[in-house]
């Protein structure tokens, strides 16, 4: 006779709750490493991009020098009305990078999409084992 067939409804139940916890803990473990991994890979990418926006805020700051003296060149506009100019068109495109970044962050980039697809998953064994 084989043991699994002679085993009592509590016991069945103890099996399951003991199953079901480990894996609550895998999960958690699954979860705090993607987290970890994601969280590595923005502390990497966040030094080039510091990195990378001082040198490219020096190359901007001394092309738009040139472009406010190519204005009061070649224009003939004054240099307060080019120095305006200029900051106006910088300030709007600041403006638009800055929403596009912060609407890139609210869609959700830094989520654990695998450990959220895995639980989705677990739910549905464990309800499927429940009945």
């Amino acid at each position: 006779m084989n043991n699994d067939t002679n085993r009592s409804v509590p016991d069945l139940l103890g099996d399951l709750v003991n199953q079901t916890s480990s894996l609550v803990r895998k999960e958690i473990q699954l979860a705090r490493a993607e987290i970890g991994e994601k969280v590595s890979t923005a502390g990497t990418a966040g030094i080039s991009l510091a990195a990378s926006a001082i040198l490219f805020l020096a190359a901007l700051i001394i092309l738009l020098q040139a472009v406010v003296a190519a204005l009061v060149e070649y224009a003939h506009l004054s240099l307060t009305v080019s120095s305006l100019i200029v900051a106006v068109v910088v300030a709007l495109v600041g403006y638009l990078l800055l929403r596009s970044g912060t609407q890139t962050l609210k869609n959700g980039s830094l989520t654990p999409n695998r450990t959220a697809t895995q639980l989705s998953r677990d739910a549905q064994v464990v309800k499927e084992q429940v009945r």
